[in-house]
């Protein structure tokens, strides 16, 4: 808190101490002060009023915990609070008002968060962590000299062809081959796989970033990602299927905006719909990754897709990746997928069962397990030719020239069978 320094013995300061209103509040924070190595006693009844009127008299804690349910005006009395505050102390509020003005204007006041009353002993767990990562100070992350950063969305044109196993290899990728820091961003928030390709649990840090926008720095990014390699930090979801994604976006762009100071490079595993609901997403992106399959639905779908890219993110480095391509011929050829979109498929994925299977087994990327393999092949080389781009900043236009999309998708429907007369 932002208080007059009083020169005090830094003995006399306690790590930690809580001031609630109602026996319920104590009860549950008892056991996490326990579990953090802090004295029970320092839970104290009062409230906010009894904070003020105790730490006017004693050293602040480093780690303050008040409870404002009893709080007439608690802008007002975070201010007196801060006036008997020592510098550098950490303080967590909590009380009934479920209001985002509120947090906002106390987020700005000085507390570090707002716990909404009943709260869980893993809310308070997870609160008073944060509050123990501020007191220590974010770590200064680690920078090539001169070295741009790489953003690169991977998008599938339709639900199932494989982007997300495409996503994940190239982050390991990035990390492995490359030597980058990198971030995976998984923004499928109820289905994302993110974090179930490298076998480690999602966390709360994507919603958290979601509902609450103005939580998201420098900190908070170190906090919720989760450690996948050494090279590689994940950031994925499983939200409850009830919760639904309400969002401007624009925690979305303070992710992103983050992850450029704390990493080399970030890889977005973007679903579709999100690309139409949130096009700003693809602003700063060097490279986009359009994985399809052979089938004239896909075809269809990457004409309209290479089309939106091209209007919207003419300078982005687009490659067309197809997966799980099979030695027999499929739906159609190659070659009339390449007719019909009118630009090569630049990178063919073969379909190995074993290797897609024995990946998701293991919970590693395809390009680990399949790295001796021509399977992985064409993944190295796509994260090598993406990484290359960003350094020699190129970019290419998306889709082919000459032809209106309603031409391209008349050569489409010649690929169909024709029906037959009644």
């Amino acid at each position: 808190m932002n208080a007059p320094f009083h020169p005090r013995s830094a003995a006399l300061r306690d790590p930690f101490a809580a001031f609630v209103c109602d026996d319920q509040t104590a009860d549950a924070l008892r056991p996490v002060a326990i579990e953090m190595g802090w004295p029970p006693e320092k839970v104290h009844k009062g409230g906010l009023r009894n904070a003020v009127q105790t730490l006017a008299v004693s050293a602040s804690p480093m780690i303050l915990f008040v409870d404002m349910s009893e709080s007439g005006d608690p802008l007002n009395d975070i201010n007196a609070l801060a006036e008997v505050c020592e510098p550098g102390t950490v303080v967590i509020a909590s009380g009934q008002v479920n209001d985002v003005r509120l947090y906002r204007d106390l987020v700005a006041s000085g507390i570090q968060d707002y716990l909404l009353k009943p709260f869980s002993p893993d809310q308070a767990r997870e609160a008073f962590a944060h509050a123990q990562l501020t007191l220590s100070g974010p770590r200064t992350p680690e920078h090539v000299a001169d070295r741009p950063h790489l953003v690169a969305a991977v998008i599938g044109v339709r639900g199932g062809v494989g982007a997300s196993t495409v996503a994940s290899s190239l982050g390991w990728l990035m990390g492995e081959n490359e030597g980058r820091s990198t971030a995976l961003l998984d923004l499928d928030i109820h289905f994302g796989t993110g974090a179930l390709a490298f076998d480690v649990e999602p966390g709360r840090g994507l919603t958290d970033a979601i509902e609450n926008p103005s939580r998201i720095d420098g900190l908070f990014i170190e906090r919720a990602m989760v450690k996948a390699t050494e090279k590689l930090s994940v950031l994925s979801a499983e939200a409850p299927l009830n919760q639904p994604l309400l969002t401007d976006g624009s925690a979305f762009y303070q992710l992103q905006e983050e992850l450029k100071a704390a990493f080399e490079s970030t890889v977005l595993d973007l679903p579709r719909h999100m690309l139409i609901q949130h096009p700003h997403l693809l602003h700063d992106t060097q490279s986009v990754v359009l994985v399809t399959e052979l089938t004239l639905a896909a075809a269809r779908d990457t004409i309209r897709m290479l089309s939106w890219l091209k209007a919207n993110t003419p300078g982005a480095q687009v490659t067309v990746v197809a997966n799980r391509v099979v030695a027999s011929a499929g739906e159609i050829s190659r070659k009339e997928f390449e007719d019909s979109i009118e630009r090569k498929v630049d990178l063919a994925i073969p379909y190995d069962a074993k290797l897609f299977t024995q990946a998701a087994k293991l919970g590693k990327p395809l390009a680990e397990v399949a790295k001796s393999n021509k399977t992985g092949a064409p993944l190295v080389e796509l994260a090598r030719s993406i990484s290359r781009a960003a350094e020699a900043g190129e970019g290419k236009d998306a889709g082919g020239e000459g032809k209106s999309l309603m031409d391209k998708l008349g050569d489409f429907k010649s690929l169909l069978p024709k029906r037959k007369a009644k």
